[in-house]
């Protein structure tokens, strides 16, 4: 039996150990932030983060979290209100949406482990978050804004 803490609350999912995190999240759970985008963990579109590291939960088995913490975009910040979501706002980031919940999440993962990053740790840290719009740019300055290097 997997069990492990989801936005801080521990769960214990009914589906199958090798059912992958994205369906326990969305469909057990209820948290549809996370979307499904490639299946093969190569767009970013599901990211979560366990403990602390950004995860693809499209190819990643709910058993591999056990007793892990894990974190959707739902539970980032309690109101919406992460340094990054702000940013997102400000910076008027998305166009169609799909991937942001995963970008914002990879992003945060890197702000964890590099506050200020340098524009090449921006592209090596989101290499691999697609976006199908282009919106790479007002990614970058929505991180870069969410750091405090832009004002």
């Amino acid at each position: 039996m997997t069990t492990f803490q989801l936005n801080g609350k521990s769960v214990t999912p009914k589906s199958p150990d090798d059912t992958p995190l994205l369906w326990v999240i969305r469909d057990e759970m209820g948290l549809t932030g996370s979307k499904f985008g490639c299946g093969i963990g190569q767009c970013g579109a599901c990211t979560v983060h366990v403990d602390g590291q950004a995860v693809r939960s499209c190819v990643t088995p709910v058993n591999v979290v056990d007793g892990s913490k894990v974190t959707t975009i739902e539970g980032l910040d309690p109101h919406g209100r992460h340094p990054l979501q702000l940013a997102w706002i400000e910076d008027q980031v998305p166009q169609c949406g799909y991937c942001q919940s995963g970008q914002i999440m990879q992003a945060a993962s890197l702000l964890a482990g590099t506050p200020h990053p340098t524009d090449d740790e921006i592209e090596a840290a989101m290499n691999g978050n697609l976006c199908r719009c282009m919106a790479y740019v007002r990614i970058k300055k929505a991180i870069k804004r969410a750091s405090g290097a832009v004002k």
